[in-house]
């Protein structure tokens, strides 16, 4: 089977499975690529971490601020399933910054996230990416406003209803009657984007300092989130390291393969859903298994 045959069936895959995505794999040694509509923009949900970490760290770096400086963080009290740490204390808690990207970034957690953005609001965070040449990557708002969509507005058992609204109610354009999932007010950005960020990371040539590189690839690699693509990639001979993003029915994951052999692959996943359920363990488990034949097809042409 050709490259056009393998991306037909993946594309039979996907909506047989009830997603629609945008999917790129590239070789970080040699630059060859595979995709499935790289260029199409998504909101990117808790993805925003990674460009928020990486302007704190070039902050840090800078002598702007210091890692080490503890804040005085307000308890998230939420109780509703999903979000992970400070987001969930009941009390105030004291947290260096170091510290809150280690948690935005191995849990997620979007108090600690929203903590650091209280630092480098969106707008300087897009002023530094644009600083370093990181192109393709919109941050428009805090992750605050992630928890105020309709899904907070529903009981337990009828949660189904905000998702069948974030379905059924986007536009041809993008657009969307829920703002997070609108790409002309959401933080946005395309397969593409992420994985020419992740390619700068790990291999260059980039404006980023290589310490704020290699900090932000262990935090990517503490990533404890591993239900997505994970179970594709990880082995005994490889490593995996990335972020995830999950709002409504979009789900997503970027991150880094790294071989026993030296082979390097970055893989970015942005995905939404045509079924109305929250819990869809099928369709992580098929992002997982169209990245993992992308690669391979890669792979197996070196």
């Amino acid at each position: 089977m050709n490259d056009d045959g393998l991306l037909r069936e993946l594309r039979r895959t996907l909506h047989d499975g009830g997603l629609h995505g945008s999917f790129l794999v590239r070789d970080l040694h040699t630059g060859d690529e595979l995709g499935i509509d790289p260029d199409t923009e998504f909101p990117v949900a808790s993805l925003v971490k990674i460009p928020l970490a990486l302007a704190t760290l070039e902050r840090v770096r800078l002598g702007e601020l210091d890692g080490a400086t503890a804040l005085d963080v307000p308890p998230g009290r939420v109780t509703t399933p999903g979000p992970t740490g400070l987001s969930r204390f009941r009390h105030p808690a004291r947290v260096a910054v170091d510290d809150l990207l280690y948690l935005a970034m191995a849990i997620s957690d979007g108090v600690a996230t929203d903590a650091l953005f209280g630092l480098t609001p969106p707008a300087a965070v897009a002023a530094i990416l644009h600083r370093l040449g990181v192109r393709g990557i919109a941050v428009r708002h805090t992750t605050r406003e992630l928890s105020e969509t309709p899904v907070e507005r529903f009981d337990a058992a009828d949660v189904h209803l905000a998702h069948a609204l974030a379905i059924d109610a986007g536009t041809a354009g993008r657009g969307h009657r829920v703002p997070q999932l609108d790409i002309s007010r959401a933080n946005a950005g395309t397969a593409r984007a992420f994985v020419d960020l992740l390619q700068a990371l790990w291999t260059g040539p980039t404006a980023i300092h290589p310490d704020v590189a290699a900090r932000l690839r262990t935090l990517m690699s503490e990533n404890l989130l591993r239900h997505r693509l994970a179970p594709d990639f990880v082995s005994d001979s490889s490593t995996w390291s990335s972020k995830t993003g999950t709002l409504l029915n979009l789900r997503h994951e970027v991150g880094v393969v790294e071989h026993a052999d030296g082979q390097a692959y970055a893989v970015a996943v942005l995905t939404e859903s045509r079924v109305a359920a929250s819990s869809q363990p099928a369709a992580d488990a098929l992002m997982g298994q169209v990245a993992r034949r992308l690669r391979d097809r890669i792979r197996a042409t070196r």
